[in-house]
């Protein structure tokens, strides 16, 4: 069976900005945050003032988020609550919570969009139960093997970041998979960061054709195969230094190497800042120092703020999901929540199924034309 063109579904693939103006209705977990349901009313609040088109279906204990609510200006007449008596805690094991979760917000949450009712789920609750959750409850798309959970990494691209997935979703991933992480990864990107042909790096231990494991070089040849009817610009291998660099908009990795990475990223970004602050105290010709670069210190802060970026996206399931750091404060919750909405606007969800189904097809392709050459 021969795949469909994507150039077909190019021409339909509109970006957020271009998307008609309609009701956009959000579920959003209240609870398994750090800072409590209070910070994600307020992150809600924000996203409300800015962008009149959103609807919220908020899940958490009922008589608590009431209150919550009736103190924002904006929200009446604008969100839902789902009364959810218990809560999913960092400390809890998806196991347990796919078990005996069904009265946590989180589930509530994710039902929500499972039966139609709201678009795009965000949570800032535990990683691995919200993982376990949504495979769960939303199920994958057909032919996914694994999802993958796609980020933004500050770059020295003029968007200013770079996609990268999987951050941890699973930790393996073979040839087929990379190639669905590419397919995903690109379509977030036009529709996430509105690049009309993004270019997408495979991450490896070198930009050599020889180099890397035998699923990396197998994967190197079906995106390369792949970028022509796919619609992006495949530049090969990419090394660990090209992931906050211009070379491409999307590193594809397996969750392994793409978590370590985020996480060594995050810690060095922490070092880095207190190194500075370390400095700027040395002496008090340093700290004078410190006054006369303040404006440059503050558009450093505001370009490298996580919360600017706040979101992790699950990809290759039923349903988008929006994982907001745990940690979030209201501008956090907000930045996520405008991700959430921007990927429903431009009809995401229908573009992954369809290049999910291209990846298929051209994985098909390449395993009956290997067949036939035997």
């Amino acid at each position: 069976m021969s795949a469909s063109h994507p150039s077909d579904q190019d021409r339909n693939e509109s970006l957020p900005g271009e998307a008609a103006a309609r009701r956009v209705v959000l579920s959003v977990d209240a609870m398994g945050g750090d800072r409590g349901p209070a910070t994600v009313v307020a992150g809600i609040s924000r996203s409300a003032r800015k962008n009149p088109d959103i609807d919220f279906i908020l899940h958490g204990p009922k008589d608590e988020l009431d209150r919550l609510i009736a103190r924002k200006r904006g929200l009446a007449g604008r969100v839902t609550v789902r009364d959810a008596s218990d809560v999913v805690t960092m400390h809890d094991k998806p196991s347990q919570v796919v078990r005996h979760g069904k009265s946590t917000s989180m589930w509530s949450a994710l039902d929500a969009v499972r039966d139609g009712e709201a678009e795009v789920c965000v949570s800032c609750g535990n990683t691995g139960a919200l993982m376990a959750l949504s495979m769960m409850r939303l199920r994958k798309l057909p032919g996914v093997n694994r999802p993958a959970i796609a980020v933004l990494w500050p770059s020295r691209n003029p968007q200013g970041f770079n996609v990268m997935l999987d951050v941890g979703a699973d930790i393996r991933a073979d040839e087929k998979d990379l190639l669905q992480y590419a397919l995903m990864g690109a379509s977030y990107a036009r529709n996430g960061m509105n690049l009309a042909r993004p270019r997408i790096g495979l991450l490896n231990v070198g930009t050599e054709e020889h180099k890397g494991r035998p699923e990396l070089k197998v994967a190197h040849e079906l995106i390369s195969e792949a970028a022509e009817q796919a619609n992006f610009e495949y530049v090969g291998f990419v090394e660990g230094g090209d992931i906050p660099g211009d070379r491409c908009d999307v590193i594809v990795t397996d969750g392994f190497t793409g978590n370590v990475a985020l996480k060594t990223g995050e810690g060095t970004a922490s070092l880095i800042g207190d190194l500075l602050k370390e400095a700027f105290k040395y002496s008090p010709l340093s700290r004078f120092a410190a006054v006369l670069a303040l404006t440059s210190l503050r558009r450093l802060q505001k370009r490298i703020d996580p919360r600017r970026v706040n979101g992790g996206v699950f990809l290759g399931l039923n349903g988008p999901v929006v994982k907001s750091h745990g940690s979030a404060d209201a501008m956090g919750v907000s930045a996520a929540v405008k991700l959430a909405y921007q990927l429903a606007a431009s009809g995401f969800q229908e573009k992954i199924a369809a290049r999910v189904a291209s990846a298929v097809s051209l994985a098909q392709d390449a395993a009956e034309r290997g067949t036939e050459t035997e």
